[in-house]
């Protein structure tokens, strides 16, 4: 038995097999949980069905987090399977793809602004709203973040200002959800090769110098994502809410190692 045996956890963000959100299914199905999955539209629906078999879920649901009423209805599709359920794992992000390179200030518009910080923030707080109600006590719910919401990276752009508004919808929802005995918590993950880095520019060469100055000299799988999120999903975090975990080798604490001096 695994430590999230007996939990019912609802996976959001999977569009492949590399996808992060895939990497922690896989992880939380090893340590026993059942497993829902949703998908953005029609284009995603046949993939995520195969993955989701292969994880022993016959759960899939359409949501489309833009729409409150697609939340909804998301919900009310999942309250005939699972009345009332464990957690959630919110692997969203969205940004225009012109607003992912070249200069911020000069790169930025109102809209692509809007939309980033709809989809990659509010989308997390809107479902927990809308699912409150099915949480049992001890639940834990999960949203992924990276260090750009601290740091000024290289084209990341105003996705670094949704992330860093998304670590803050962290703590402002777990100082409003505890009292229920719910959890809220985020990891920060090093950079990975996913469908949605591949809209980063240069960011193969972003990985590169990662692989240098981290200090354990590689690049994140999604397995070493995967097991801490299984954790804090379990009631072995039962202590751990409002928290950002830094999966990325120790990169965020790195300045310069023996090998750039070299």
């Amino acid at each position: 038995m695994g430590f999230l045996t007996g939990k019912h956890i609802l996976i959001t963000g999977v569009a492949n097999k590399f996808s992060i959100a895939y990497g922690i299914a896989q992880a939380m199905r090893r340590q026993g949980a059942e497993l829902a999955f949703i998908y953005q539209n029609n284009q995603f629906k046949g993939r995520v069905e195969e993955l989701a078999n292969k994880l022993d879920s016959k759960l899939t649901f359409p949501c489309d987090v833009t729409k409150d009423a697609s939340i909804t209805e998301l919900f009310k599709k999942l309250k005939e399977k699972w009345p009332v359920f464990d957690g959630l794992v919110h692997s969203i992000a969205f940004a225009p793809r012109d607003q992912l390179c070249g200069d911020y200030v000069n790169t930025v518009t109102r809209e692509g602004f809007a939309i980033t910080h709809d989809i990659s923030s509010y989308s997390f707080v809107a479902m927990a709203k809308a699912c409150r109600h099915m949480l049992k006590k001890k639940s834990a719910l999960l949203t992924l973040t990276y260090l750009g919401a601290e740091r000024a990276i290289p084209n990341y752009n105003v996705m670094g200002l949704a992330k860093a508004s998304l670590e803050a919808n962290v703590r402002y929802m777990a100082n409003a959800m505890g009292p229920q005995d719910i959890r809220v918590n985020g990891i920060s993950a090093g950079p990975i090769r996913t469908l949605a880095a591949s809209g980063i520019k240069n960011f193969r060469k972003m990985l590169n110098y990662y692989e240098v100055i981290t200090p354990i000299c590689r690049t994140i799988t999604l397995e070493d994502i995967g097991n801490p999120a299984a954790f804090l999903c379990s009631d072995l975090a039962a202590g751990i809410t409002g928290e950002i975990l830094y999966v990325d080798g120790g990169f965020s604490i790195a300045a310069i190692n023996e090998l750039t001096l070299e």
